[in-house]
């Protein structure tokens, strides 16, 4: 699937593109694989939506082992980067989650998702984390969540997902445990409130 990022005078409303939110599964979303997720919308346009997981670590790879794997020479100085389960669609797809400078021409490969987060999927930027001189701070997602045209829509209408601001703690910060609760309570919400009411359903 293809998705171009349009601006609000492409969409016509300011609260219809959410590029750059952040979605918070709901206790009765009814997909167990984005069960307590936390998802970055990364595009969402008429043509529908992607985005990626942040909060389901893959631990079981290793950043230095997939560089290794991919013929990438990895040099003592490179960084450990944290793997992370991106979505269900193309698995074996990388996408580099990483921080930018506001302004500046973004290269091939890379898209801005808003002013100063950008995300890479290009060979280049594994080479540089692999040398030490990639950005920082940075991970890599492996595979997407994609939506078609009006399926998020209908999945928020029918109480599948909550939106919100994001945050540059919940995008890389490493204590993935507890993110689903910590952005909750950023929207006001006591997770504890919700887990209650889903028991009960």
């Amino acid at each position: 699937m293809s998705i171009t990022q349009k601006t609000t005078a492409d969409t016509g409303t300011a609260h219809s593109n959410l590029t750059g939110k952040i979605l918070i599964a709901m206790p009765g979303m009814g997909d167990p694989r984005f069960e307590r997720s936390v998802v970055l919308i990364c595009a969402h346009s008429d043509e529908g939506a992607m985005g990626l997981v942040l909060n389901h670590a893959l631990p079981e790879i290793d950043f230095t082992e997939l560089l290794e794997q991919l013929g990438i020479e990895v040099e003592e100085n490179a960084r450990p980067v944290q793997i992370r389960f991106g979505g269900p669609v193309e698995p074996g797809r990388g996408f580099v989650l990483h921080k930018v400078a506001e302004h500046g021409q973004d290269p091939e490969g890379r898209m801005r998702i808003g002013h100063s987060l950008a995300m890479s999927t290009t060979r280049d930027i594994l080479e540089d984390l692999a040398q030490g001189t990639g950005p920082d701070p940075a991970v890599l997602a492996l595979g997407y969540a994609g939506w078609g045209p009006g399926q998020l829509e209908s999945e928020m209408l029918a109480n599948g997902w909550l939106t919100g601001d994001s945050a540059e703690d919940l995008i890389f910060d490493a204590a993935n445990e507890d993110k689903w609760q910590r952005a909750l309570r950023a929207q006001g919400i006591d997770p504890s409130v919700l887990s209650a009411a889903a028991g009960r359903a």
